[in-house]
């Protein structure tokens, strides 16, 4: 796929996703945002990538959530493959926090509004010394009643994340640090060394190890379908043992499986 808003580079088990409007902030459009759902299916289904990493173009911002000028009465104008950008927003957050493998959000500036929840969602979040982080839907008639709250309590406790979404206040990286926002603050021109650090780090630990940890903490907070991406995840693996292959020939053979010998 062709890819106009974002930029999408897999190098070395690491896939990193770009949202490249610097102009704008790294604000995004409905493109934008059904670029990010493509680029993250990609990545899941390449078993050659073991972590990702989102981040915006330039040095001023991550992303500043969705772009103001084309908002209109009901959402944003414009769809791509009917999906306007309330729905994709969501499914974007989704997609980060389902995939099977671990995404690093690389904080280069502002990371304001939707893109606040875009770094809360990822499993990890790297910030240069100069990042900016806030909320702003309440002073743009917006809010997340998803991820981005609940995500955000489980980060930063019940207190502060009111503090975050009522007040719309910005904060340093530092600050973010130190209440649990990020996991890591470097100086800037050191911020693609830290990331390629972890990433480093990360593909030397057992892929289906982080991938069923990464269904696991999320497993009791997502309910029905924390518990299913969990037991799906246990059943790919199951998929690939003598037992299970037991049940599949048996039935191609038009015999009756014999699942005795793995009961021993």
């Amino acid at each position: 796929m062709n890819f106009t808003e974002i930029l999408f580079d897999k190098k070395n088990g690491v896939a990193r996703i770009t949202i490249n409007r610097p102009e704008k902030y790294n604000a995004c459009t409905t493109t934008t945002v059904y670029e990010l759902t493509q680029a993250l299916m990609d990545a899941w289904v390449d078993q050659s990538i073991g972590v990702l990493v989102l981040t915006g173009a330039g040095d001023k911002a991550f992303c500043t959530g969705g772009d103001q000028s084309i908002r209109a009465a009901g959402g944003y104008a414009g769809t791509v493959a009917a999906l306007p950008l309330e729905v994709g927003w969501q499914q974007v957050s989704s997609l980060i926090r389902t995939i099977p493998k671990p995404v690093i959000a690389r904080v280069n500036g502002y990371a304001i509004g939707g893109g606040h929840v875009f770094h809360v969602v990822c499993d990890f979040s790297i910030a240069s010394h100069n990042a900016k982080f806030g909320q702003a839907g309440p002073k743009v008639g917006s809010f997340d009643p998803g991820y981005g709250t609940g995500d955000l309590v489980r980060s930063v406790g019940l207190k502060r994340a009111k503090e975050i979404w009522f007040m719309c206040r910005q904060y340093t990286a530092q600050q973010a640090l130190d209440m649990g926002l990020v996991n890591a603050v470097v100086p800037h021109e050191k911020l693609d060394e830290e990331v390629d650090k972890w990433c480093r780090d990360l593909l030397e630990k057992s892929p289906t190890a982080l991938k069923m940890l990464k269904y696991a903490f999320h497993a009791e907070t997502d309910g029905v379908v924390g518990v299913t991406n969990l037991g799906v995840g246990g059943l790919s693996m199951f998929y690939e043992t003598d037992e299970s292959l037991e049940g599949k020939n048996a039935f191609m053979e038009k015999r009756k499986p014999d699942f005795n010998k793995f009961r021993r």
